[in-house]
């Protein structure tokens, strides 16, 4: 693995850390050039982003800085959605992928912004 490999797994681990969203934008391109296809680059992302988020999660709850009892609402939803997103990209092509996660980096980017 190249040296930029690790670095990027460093960055994508503190941005979903300190910004609580994101990795994604870092990991799905840097998946891209490992050339992976755009399903396989965001499932990928997924697994990854997966372990960092629960690790940071729970260093969080134990600062005190949310309760995990009022997140715990929300994961039933989540999980709809998750089942219901992962159907449908199935039935998704590639280059619409691309295009639509493109959509939502910019979209993500503006309403950060103006907020």
């Amino acid at each position: 693995m190249k040296l930029s490999l690790y670095f990027y797994a460093v960055l994508t681990g503190f941005i979903n850390a300190a910004i609580g969203s994101g990795a994604g934008m870092i990991c799905v391109p840097v998946m891209k050039k490992q050339n992976l296809d755009q399903r396989t680059a965001q499932a990928t992302t997924l697994a990854i982003i997966l372990p960092l988020t629960a690790v940071s999660a729970l260093i969080y709850a134990f600062n005190g800085d949310y309760s995990p009892l009022n997140a715990i609402k929300y994961v039933p939803f989540g999980l709809l959605g998750a089942v219901t997103g992962v159907k449908i990209t199935k039935k998704i092509k590639n280059k619409f992928l691309k295009k639509a996660f493109a959509l939502f980096m910019l979209w993500a980017g503006i309403r950060m912004l103006s907020g």
